[in-house]
């Protein structure tokens, strides 16, 4: 999918579901960093991928998905229109950021990652920074170990936060 079908699709299952938290990996964190502060949900972003176009700029041609989609296609192309479609979002992903947010987007970074190096670009725009011994693509014992506790610290502190909002805020 193209980003800003991407974009708009979770932002349609954000306004279905309507979730406490939104935690992505790599390019589903550049997503999740962008819609939070919108959709005024909390963010948990794992190895965030925040230049696209320079991982996709060295990756032209047809590719295979590395896992198996619900809708059965298996292979997608990476393209310049692709690669131009993402460069307009990454000129405006942090364009949303606010001083409430700085607080409410948290980065969990893998010292074992290859890919994304972007730590000091997440920490430009938010405050909570954290590691974890593994890869960028993090394993089930990964998210169990060291996402999920996060994850229920953050809905905690959420709840403390909405708890003091006063109530003309949503």
């Amino acid at each position: 999918m193209h980003p800003k079908e991407v974009i708009s699709f979770i932002r349609e299952l954000i306004d279905c579901e309507k979730p406490d938290l939104l935690v992505g990996n790599s390019c589903g964190s550049f997503y999740a960093q962008m819609l939070a502060p919108i959709v005024g949900v909390p963010a948990l972003l794992g190895n965030p991928h925040f230049q696209m176009t320079e991982f996709l700029k060295q990756r032209i041609g047809e590719h295979v998905y590395k896992s198996p989609r619900k809708d059965g296609k298996q292979q997608f192309v990476i393209d310049e229109a692709l690669i131009e479609e993402f460069a307009e979002c990454e000129a405006i992903q942090f364009n949303d950021c606010n001083p409430e947010y700085k607080d409410r987007v948290w980065g969990l970074f893998g010292e074992q990652d290859t890919l994304a190096h972007f730590e000091p670009m997440f920490l430009e725009h938010y405050s909570h920074s954290f590691h974890f011994p593994g890869g960028h693509t993090p394993t089930a014992d990964d998210v169990r170990t060291w996402y999920v506790p996060l994850i229920e610290k953050m809905l905690m502190e959420s709840d403390d936060f909405n708890d003091r909002k006063p109530n003309n805020i949503m």
